[in-house]
């Protein structure tokens, strides 16, 4: 078990108990469909609506699979509300309403509960998930962090000790980045970008940064280390920005572009193909999408400021890449716009699927 301890950070440490955890996962039973969730997020009852994907990028008919937790109703103003493993044979849901997250099997074609239990807080938006470690971000009261190790059967088991009061408000998102070293979390209320270290005697920090532009809110990360950072600007109109960031082990960000513009409005989330090439960030008050260009060393090149739309009048509010970044998949009120990604970084619609709540939050693609 991880132990709390203020200790210098030691990647080797942390990389020998997360290796050993990978060898405690299940190996699954049938391969599993490639396919795109996300969540209903209903307050009378949350549930992870799955689409099977097709060659072309396009989807099928959803499917529904209770979470047994209770949703929202409402936007989480989040990103990573669902997380899936690295090799797709776990998926995580958060249950905002009730407190709790849910741990699905994706074994045989569907979804399969595993186990639910309390997410360490109150009111959880985003989930972490790496070299079965799990870490959930709660937004409520008291806004923390909680971890916890997912076991071979799907269990969650709490960390001790892992629980942090974050020093900052409002958080959006909580992801893994510099090889799983670090944990990292955007706090729009308080224009911060939080980062903690990982090592093998626990969780340390936190190392809190200004945000370069006001209203951090989703990220990605590119090439291991490099944070592209979205900047909603309180949504105020075309004010939106894009910003880069070079994090290191010690929890330290590197500023490498600060505030790009691309006159959009509510920058807010963020995907990256998997070359680190290039970046999209949905613009919730626009109903578009942004490409990015992202150099070898981090910097941003603003590409198209409206590369993709989804449909007139919805709000983009979630975007995830394929595993080969083939597709783009963007949610948008109570609908999921398809697009394919060309080679110049340029995207093409191909579908758009109505049919969802408007509380669905969430998106993951395998």
């Amino acid at each position: 078990m991880f132990q709390l301890s203020m200790g210098n950070f030691r990647a080797p440490a942390f990389l020998a108990i997360t290796a050993a955890l990978v060898l405690d996962f299940a190996i699954p039973a049938a391969a599993a469909p490639d396919a795109v969730y996300t969540m209903t997020n209903a307050a009378g009852g949350n549930a992870v609506v799955m689409y099977d994907r097709m060659p072309d990028g396009r989807l099928g008919a959803p499917r529904y699979f209770p979470t047994g937790g209770l949703g929202s109703g409402a936007g989480l103003g989040s990103q990573g509300a669902l997380a899936l493993s690295e090799s797709g044979d776990w998926l995580i849901a958060v249950n905002a309403g009730s407190n709790d997250v849910t741990v699905f099997s994706t074994d045989g074609g569907g979804l399969t509960a595993t186990d639910r239990q309390p997410s360490g807080g109150v009111m959880p938006i985003s989930v972490a998930l790496a070299h079965g470690i799990a870490v959930v971000l709660n937004g409520g009261a008291n806004a923390s962090i909680t971890g916890f190790r997912v076991t071979a059967r799907g269990r969650l088991v709490p960390i001790p000790g892992s629980t942090r009061i974050l020093p900052g408000q409002a958080p959006a998102q909580v992801s893994f980045a510099a090889g799983n070293s670090t944990l990292v979390v955007t706090e729009k209320g308080s224009n911060t970008i939080t980062v903690y270290t990982v090592d093998g005697r626990g969780i340390h920090g936190p190392f809190s940064h200004p945000s370069a532009g006001p209203t951090p809110f989703g990220f990605a990360v590119a090439r291991s280390n490099i944070l592209v950072v979205s900047e909603a600007a309180g949504g105020t109109p075309g004010a939106s920005t894009v910003s880069s960031y070079r994090v290191d082990e010690s929890g330290e960000l590197r500023l490498i572009t600060a505030s790009l513009a691309p006159g959009e409005t509510a920058a807010c989330w963020v995907a990256v193909t998997r070359s680190g090439r290039y970046a999209y960030v949905a613009n919730t008050g626009s109903s578009s999408i942004s490409s990015l260009a992202v150099g070898g060393e981090g910097a941003l090149t603003l590409l198209q400021p409206a590369a993709g739309r989804t449909p007139a009048g919805t709000p983009a509010i979630d975007l995830a890449l394929s595993l080969d970044s083939r597709y783009l998949y963007g949610l948008a009120g109570d609908t999921i716009s398809v697009f394919q990604v060309n080679n110049d970084g340029s995207l093409m619609s191909v579908q758009v699927v109505p049919g969802l709540p408007v509380s669905a939050a969430g998106l993951a693609v395998r």
